[in-house]
Order: structure tokens, then C-alpha cells, then sequence
């Protein structure tokens, strides 16, 4: 499904993103991901109807988003984007809120897990797959009541915590939330090619974290666990992929529901007409956002309803 013409909002939103990475010092740092692996942020402050406890496990620490006073049986599990080399920053604490108020007062857990280069493939899937079992043997929620939501990177991730439940036998989550997912770490789909000089965020440059990816290590960047676009989709989740036609991943998205629906799943694929690299960022701001949050929303309550 693509969406109708791109909004005014957009356009120049678009526009910004451009030129601030092919004319400003900060462009360099966010292509190349310097910016991404330290960002310069206050702390976050929650408002008072929501409670945020932090969790420290073996190796990394996460963020257990709950409403004051509330306790849902339905739960999200948010894997945060940045290429694998960025740590979780204050805009997906935003998206845990979101989140929250868009799927019924669900709780949320965010992880911060281990990147590279320091800690390349396998350590974030480890540690997504540790979050997975913290919600599901220590939290109680029932896999059934899951829903496992990545961007970017993290979109990737989820898709690769799913196959990895699936291959050992571990129950996997009620649906999928991709936005934006690098699930081809080997940039070979064609939206890299066409989609070269109109990418906002990545295009016109390899000199980016798209590319020589620290965290491949030693690996095949065609494992299905570090690049799920060569993986095997049967017994998946239901899915809701967003991405935008202005992005060199497009690719990755288009496959993604492809391969899912030569395997007969439930999966919608909407591609966000001018939009950019998790465009949903925007919050509030693009009516492109928006709308992407409000079927964020309508997908929770079409897998629980």
C-alpha cells in the first residue's frame, strides 16, 4: 500500500534532513554514526501518570515503561535502531510513550543492548533474546500477548529474534512492528541503486554506517540472524512493515513482505509516499507520522481483538 502525495510538512521536513547532511559538520557525524554512538542528551522526564523502572541484566540494562497504578497483560518489546554501533537514546523513550497510548495502555520494555564495535553480532541478539525471557519467564506476559516493535537496525533485530525463538523451539510473539528495517546488511537490494541520490539520510555517500558494518564481525553478513532478508519466514508473526520511498532500504521492507507472503502470513506492508528513514520520528509534526502511529494502533488491535 502506498500513501497518498506527500505532505507540505514532509516535503520540507525531507528537505532539512538533506541539507543538513550534505552542508553541515553534523551530517558527517550522523552518516558516519559518530553522533549515534555518543549523544549529547538530557535526561528524560516522564509525566506523572507513567513510571519507567530501570533493569539492570547480565550484560546490558533496560527500561520497563508502565502506567501509574495499571497493570496490562499485553506488553511490547522495543528494539531501538542505530546501526548496531548506537546506544538507546531519548527518542525512543518517546516511542515507548507512543506506543503506550496507542496500543491500550500496553507496557513497554526497551532494551539498551550491547553494540558495536565493541560488542559486535552476536551480543544484541543475545540480548534481545534475554529481554525476550525476562518478560516472558520473570514478567509472566504470555508470547501471545507480545509484540516484538523494531526501527532501523532494530527492525532487523526483531525480525531476527523471531527466527531465532522459532528455530529453538521458543514460542514466538502475538506480531511484528518493522519500521524502516535493515534486514539486508549486505546492501544489495535495488532501492540502494534507484533511491542513491533522493535518501535524505544515507544517500550520495557509502561513507555511512550502512556500510563496512562493525557489527558483521567475523560473520557472513548473509546469516539469517544478522541479515533475516536471507532467512527462512515460515511460522513468522503477523507483521506491519512501514517504510518510506525515499529510502535506500526500501528494499529491505518490499522483501521482507514478499518472502512473508509467498510463506502465507498475515503481513501489510505500507510504503509512506516522500517519507524518509523512520520518518514516525516526527511525532506529532508530519501528518505522515501520525498516520503511521494511528496504524501502529490499529494492528495491536486487530492481533488482540
Amino acid at each position: 500500500m502506498k500513501t497518498r502525495k506527500t505532505s507540505i510538512k514532509g516535503t520540507l521536513m525531507r528537505e532539512l534532513i538533506a541539507d543538513i547532511t550534505s552542508t553541515h559538520h553534523l551530517g558527517e557525524s550522523i552518516q558516519t554514526g559518530k553522533y549515534r554512538m555518543n549523544p549529547k542528551e538530557p535526561p528524560f522526564i516522564y509525566k506523572p501518570k507513567y513510571h519507567c523502572e530501570k533493569v539492570s541484566l547480565d550484560h546490558f540494562s533496560l527500561e520497563y515503561l508502565k502506567k501509574e497504578e495499571e497493570n496490562s497483560a499485553y506488553s511490547i518489546l522495543q528494539l531501538h535502531g542505530g546501526g548496531y554501533i548506537g546506544p538507546m537514546k531519548n527518542a525512543y523513550r518517546r516511542f515507548s510513550i507512543n506506543y503506550q497510548d496507542k496500543c491500550d495502555g500496553s507496557d513497554v520494555v526497551t532494551i539498551d543492548y550491547r553494540v558495536a564495535p565493541e560488542y559486535p553480532y552476536p551480543a544484541a541478539l543475545e540480548d534481545a533474546f534475554a529481554a525476550y525471557l525476562f518478560m516472558t519467564e520473570e514478567k509472566g506476559y504470555s508470547p501471545q500477548k507480545i509484540i516484538i516493535a523494531g526501527d532501523s537496525a532494530g527492525g532487523g533485530l526483531a525480525l531476527a529474534l523471531s527466527m531465532y525463538l522459532r528455530d529453538f523451539q521458543y514460542p514466538t510473539p502475538a506480531g511484528l512492528v518493522l519500521m524502516s528495517p535493515w534486514a539486508d546488511l549486505t546492501n544489495s537490494g535495488q532501492s540502494y541503486i534507484d533511491n542513491f541520490e533522493i535518501d535524505p539520510l544515507f544517500g550520495n555517500s557509502t561513507n555511512n554506517m550502512l556500510y563496512n558494518s562493525s557489527y558483521i564481525g567475523d560473520h557472513d553478513p548473509k546469516e539469517p540472524y544478522i541479515s533475516p532478508v536471507f532467512g527462512d519466514f515460515k511460522n513468522l508473526p503477523p507483521m506491519l512493515i512501514q517504510v518510506g520511498t525515499h529510502e535506500v532500504l526500501l528494499s529491505d521492507s518490499i522483501t521482507i513482505a514478499q518472502k512473508a507472503k509467498q510463506e502465507g502470513l498475515k503481513v501489510k506492508l505500507s510504503i509512506y509516499e516522500g517519507m524518509f528513514h523512520v520518518f514516525q520520528m516526527s511525532g506529532e509534526i508530519l501528518p505522515e507520522s501520525r498516520q503511521a502511529w494511528e496504524e501502529i494502533g490499529k494492528f495491536y488491535k486487530a492481533i488482540h481483538h
